[in-house]
């Protein structure tokens, strides 16, 4: 999609023996030995901002059964003489959520020139503070000497990657001049028989000393972005094997430059589009991440759907999988179903559970989320799940204090009587280490 600039937002078998421990320590009544041990306390956090699981249904606040009521298991007990005692709901361990894993690197898409750079910290701000780690820009694709870097945006993003040595910078690269011209497939076709022949390589030797020079080596190259469309110049359509070859002169063409340290990525439309878009894979010698572009399209199609169909995001996980290669989403955004709080969730959910290597939002109308304000309730989605997050924070609870709860007597030490029994009898037992200086 076309980058545009736009400000808008059993232990059962035991208890004969505990039950006569309980009665030799109980004998005296109650002062001399048994005192319920209430072990309720709340759970313990889950990562911030998300609940902690119930453990299990809890009796109704107030509830206080008394023992009597307590069922008899259906299996012989010896009778043991033990004092009456206080009902104590029956609690169960507090069920404790695995951390959650820290987000993978994210930024967005905001201009291509200067300005995506300036408005990157008012992101951040309006973010909590997140840290942008993904700086995401394109070249213009109307002249060679745009597709050769001679742009001064670059500057400014270069400063903003050299800033910190954790940024990477994702570069858009077109293949063809006047990309965006609508030229006829017959013309493509041609283009892409003299591309694949090594007519252009000087273009893209010239772009990668460009690079090197302004000390951002390390850029992902996204070349021919969604080539599996009709949009583009760089369409894979009209000739899928000239385009693979022209593909893999380019990427061994800007291999060549020294200093060069760069990752290549392929990026498709999600879904089939023109033609599938694994007939256009270069291979993997000459491909280092495997990128997706996908919006909440086409009109009235679930998420479950996007996952699930062909060419879908399923299929791009499994591919990348099979190629041994990370998953990317250059592009991704709200469009055909409008402000859809669903997908943003599920979204984030998806790359969230598959982690890839980043993903920037579209932020501008119809897709953004800060810049377009056609779209508030996945923007408090996104805002939600991102505010104040880093890749280094897992936002993992500190380690909590034991919940608070009635405390045992003094001089007391608890029996162990097993789970089942103390499930009967509705909470623990404890043994009063002064229950003889007490009796009489």
């Amino acid at each position: 999609m076309a980058p545009q600039h736009r400000r808008v937002r059993a232990r059962a078998l035991a208890v004969g023996a505990a039950a006569v421990a309980v009665s030799a320590a109980l004998a005296a009544g109650p002062a001399a030995g048994a005192v319920p041990m209430d072990e309720t306390g709340a759970a313990l956090p889950g990562p911030i901002g998300r609940p902690t699981p119930a453990a299990g249904a809890q009796p109704a606040p107030g509830a206080q059964p008394a023992a009597s009521a307590f069922p008899t298991p259906d299996i012989h007990i010896p009778a043991v003489s033990v004092p009456e005692l206080p009902a104590v709901p029956a609690v169960r361990p507090p069920s404790v959520p695995a951390p959650a894993k820290g987000v993978p690197p994210f930024g967005a898409f905001l201009a291509s020139d200067e300005r995506g750079v300036e408005r990157m910290e008012q992101l951040s701000r309006w973010l909590g503070g997140a840290e942008l780690r993904v700086g995401h820009t394109y070249l213009p694709g109307n002249h060679w000497r745009d597709i050769e870097g001679d742009v001064g945006f670059l500057q400014a993003w270069a400063d903003w990657r050299n800033a910190d040595a954790k940024r990477m910078l994702v570069l858009n690269v077109p293949l063809q001049e006047r990309n965006e011209a609508g030229v006829p497939d017959e013309e493509v076709r041609e283009l892409l028989r003299r591309g694949a022949a090594g007519e252009f390589d000087h273009h893209f030797r010239a772009l990668a000393e460009r690079l090197v020079a302004l000390k951002i080596p390390d850029t992902v190259l996204v070349l021919g972005w969604e080539m599996n469309g009709v949009t583009y110049t760089h369409r894979c359509g009209p000739d899928p094997e000239n385009w693979k070859k022209y593909w893999n002169r380019i990427v061994t063409t800007m291999r060549s430059v020294p200093g060069q340290k760069f990752r290549f990525e392929f990026t498709p439309n999600r879904g089939r589009d023109a033609v599938p878009w694994t007939t256009c894979y270069p291979g993997d010698d000459t491909v280092d991440i495997i990128g997706m572009d996908s919006y909440d399209q086409p009109r009235g199609m679930s998420f479950d759907e996007q996952v699930k169909e062909p060419y879908g995001l399923q299929a791009h996980v499994d591919f990348a999988k099979a190629h041994g290669k990370p998953i990317a989403y250059p592009e991704w955004g709200l469009f055909r179903n409008g402000d859809n709080p669903e997908y943003m969730r599920r979204m984030l959910a998806w790359m969230q559970q598959h982690r890839p290597l980043y993903h920037t939002v579209t932020d501008y109308c119809p897709h953004g989320v800060w810049q377009c304000d056609d779209n508030p309730d996945s923007s408090r989605v996104f805002r939600n799940a991102l505010h104040g997050r880093t890749p280094e924070d897992p936002q993992t609870p500190a380690p909590a204090e034991p919940p608070s709860g009635p405390q045992l007597p003094e001089h007391c030490m608890p029996l162990d009587l097993g789970r089942w029994v103390e499930h009967w009898l509705g909470g623990k037992l404890c043994l009063r280490l002064d229950w003889w200086t007490r009796s009489g």
